[in-house]
């Protein structure tokens, strides 16, 4: 089984000297600069631009100064400079992706719609320029593009087929005539839909089109369009505003179609295929299928930002939260007197700790993203492998990440009460603007589909010649004793009568290796299995292989939920060997253990149908993880979250500033006074139990 990973090298990162701030706690700076990652400078300077205040989100504004604002900001931006470095330094870029990408991913901070406007306009419409055109295009095209001079909208999805962009309805037709380029949108699902900037802002934009010519259609491709002028719409060109949405409403997303619009066929961006004045077309990639994989792995940029962005969303969120659980105190324990903080509760800890270990796991794996994802587009390791492994490794974790993010704001949200519901905390609106994230950029279901498939090409290739006797040994061997003895599994399976003590009960599963082994195993036994099933498919008829396929495919996603998950704690260990202070290290194995015990604990029923678990050992996984970890890591939780780095003008959330704590301070100052000076009321219990005993 190939791992996506190994393919992919963090770069060493830089530590910095620092002391604990008290004995026995974690290198907070150290940390913190660790989680920065490679292009910490870029996300530096991106978070001092985003404690502006004039970057903010503000809640007071109605759906149309909402846009304006927002549209405001990007020329903010656009003069800021500091999301232009991908583009070339000939223009004023810097030609630094992965710098690009993570000073974008901090914009979050500020305001989501900020963040994903200027993801349309730099990251999707500017960058299927300059990724899909060429010289000329780069030339003509990008300086506009580049100072907000030109806004424009990224046409590509159309409203009946969505995520299936080979199939798009829209069409360029070329004319040789007037060597010019028909685009027209025949149908109503053809129009291209819930596009940024193109319900107000946008004066040109990138569209998708099945490019024809003599006669033959030679698949997807791009072309530059030019929608609108100061009067509006140019002609044979509509559109539809999307108006409210559900979030992210300070972006202008609308719906486009074309009747008979003509472009010139220099507008045709020609990187993967051109046509010539006389409508020959040409392509140096001669399959059409590999030549629209090529040119859609281009933009893989957007998948890889909301992976990042999703993850300074989630720190967020347990910033607040976690700052708010250590403030806020509610019910009285041993001390009568002294109301405990709400973090000190296993249940609080149970709801927010693990969520602070995924979002850490989804932080270390989304910087090996990055490393890849900077490694082909600056040319560093851009083979054809590399670009596939890219793509696969997009594909698994934006789903992972998209959908963790929602989970950890809600979670934040109801772990803050009603505190947590007010605006002024930022949970709700966080929460409603991240919610298109696991549609944006492919639906997560699909995403994992093609995930699923490159596991299974991968394995096919492994067992190319093997006929369905041997594969159906494999499948067996997984659950067998074979393959007990070889991959050190026994002492998994096996029951053991000694359980004095939950340590020694997970001492089996406890180190490193042997989660490995259980989050592995899970995975390439998911894999063999569905590639035996799905073996029939090779000499089906194309109706029968699609419903093998179709009877399968919960199974296929579950098989790469599984092996994104995997990815993420293999980032997670792979980083605890960058930290250099002994005492953050041993914390962070800590957290590492509680994202993989989580992890094993919730597929607790596949290990044990599979014979992975005894049943006594699987109970006691949830009792190490209530007795012992969450213990052990509750003193560091602040720590923890302090690490992110976040500066007040970043948090803005009144429950996260230290605004709980002196209210706690004051009232129970208010109460000690009272005690103190012998006039609070006793209460009417004291008086009861003073009776009873006056009795006795």
């Amino acid at each position: 089984m190939t791992n996506l990973v190994d393919r992919v090298t963090v770069p060493t990162l830089l530590t910095v000297a620092s002391t604990p701030t008290t004995p026995g706690s974690i290198d907070t700076a150290l940390l913190g600069e660790y989680l920065l990652g490679t292009w910490a400078d870029a996300r530096r300077e991106s978070r001092r631009l985003m404690k502006d205040a004039a970057f903010h989100r503000d809640d007071s504004l109605n759906l149309d100064d909402q846009r304006e604002r927002v549209l405001g900001q990007l020329r903010l931006l656009a003069d800021a400079g500091s999301v232009l470095k991908a583009f070339p330094t000939a223009l004023g870029g810097e030609d630094n992706h992965g710098a690009n990408i993570a000073a974008f991913e901090e914009i979050v901070t500020a305001d989501p719609s900020l963040q994903i406007k200027s993801g349309v306009q730099w990251g999707l419409f500017g960058a299927a320029v300059l990724h899909l055109g060429t010289q000329r295009h780069h030339e003509r095209f990008l300086p506009g593009i580049m100072s907000l001079e030109v806004p424009g909208a990224f046409a590509m999805t159309e409203t009946g087929h969505g995520s299936d962009v080979a199939a798009i309805g829209t069409t360029a037709t070329y004319d040789e005539a007037t060597e010019e380029f028909v685009i027209d949108t025949p149908f109503r699902a053809a129009w291209k839909d819930y596009l940024g900037n193109a319900a107000l802002h946008g004066t040109a934009a990138v569209v998708f089109a099945q490019l024809v010519t003599k006669g033959v259609t030679h698949g997807v491709h791009a072309f530059y369009v030019p929608i609108r002028d100061a009067h509006g719409f140019l002609p044979n060109i509509g559109g539809e505003d999307d108006g409210l949405k559900g979030g992210l409403n300070g972006i202008d997303n609308g719906r486009l179609h074309f009747d008979g619009v003509r472009v010139p066929r220099e507008n045709l961006l020609n990187r993967y295929g051109d046509v010539a004045a006389d409508g020959t077309y040409s392509s140096a990639i001669a399959s059409p299928g590999r030549r629209f994989f090529t040119m859609i792995g281009t933009l893989v940029q957007g998948r890889v930002s909301l992976d990042g962005a999703s993850v300074v969303a989630s720190k967020l969120a347990l910033f607040i939260a976690i700052t708010y659980g250590s403030q806020r105190r509610q019910f009285t324990a041993a001390d009568p007197t002294k109301e405990e903080v709400i973090l000190d509760y296993q249940r609080h800890q149970r709801r927010l700790l693990p969520k602070l270990a995924t979002t850490y796991a989804m932080s270390f794996a989304h910087e090996k993203l990055l490393t890849a994802f900077d490694g082909v587009f600056s040319g560093a390791r851009a083979t054809d492998a590399d670009r596939e492994d890219l793509e696969t490794l997009a594909a698994a974790l934006k789903p992972l990440s998209t959908w963790s993010a929602l989970e950890i704001i809600q979670e934040a949200r109801e772990a803050c009460g009603g505190a947590g519901f007010l605006a002024e905390n930022r949970l709700t609106q966080l929460r409603a603007d991240l919610d298109i994230y696991v549609t944006f950029e492919g639906d997560n279901n699909v995403l994992l589909q093609l995930v699923a498939k490159r596991l299974l090409s991968d394995y096919s290739r492994k067992f190319r010649n093997a006929d369905a006797g041997a594969l159906a040994g494999y499948v067996a061997g997984q659950v067998g004793d074979a393959a007990v003895n070889r991959s050190g599994l026994r002492k998994f399976v096996q029951t053991v009568a000694d359980f004095g003590s939950t340590a020694r009960s997970v001492g089996f599963v406890r180190d490193a290796a042997s989660q490995r082994q259980l989050l592995t195993d899970r995975v390439q036994t998911m894999v063999a299995s569905l590639a035996g099933r799905l073996r029939a498919a090779q000499k089906a008829s194309p109706t029968e292989a699609a419903a093998l396929f179709n009877a399968n495919q919960n199974e296929l996603i579950e098989a790469a939920f599984a092996h994104a998950e995997l990815l993420q704690w293999e980032a997670f260990t792979e980083a605890l060997e960058g930290v250099t202070d002994a005492r953050t290290v041993e914390v962070l194995t800590w957290l590492r253990d509680l994202f993989g015990f989580t992890l094993i604990e919730k597929n607790l029923a596949w290990y044990l149908i599979n014979g992975r678990l005894s049943a006594q050992r699987a109970a006691a996984i949830t009792d190490y993880i209530d007795d012992r970890l969450l213990p052990r890591l509750r003193p560091h939780a602040l720590d923890l979250v302090n690490a992110f780095g976040f500066e007040p003008e970043h948090v803005r959330a009144a429950i996260a500033s230290g605004a709980e704590r002196a209210r706690q301070d004051e009232a129970a100052e208010y109460f000690r006074v009272r005690r103190a000076a012998g006039i609070e009321p006793v209460p009417e219990k004291s008086l009861t139990k003073k009776s009873l005993t006056g009795k006795r």
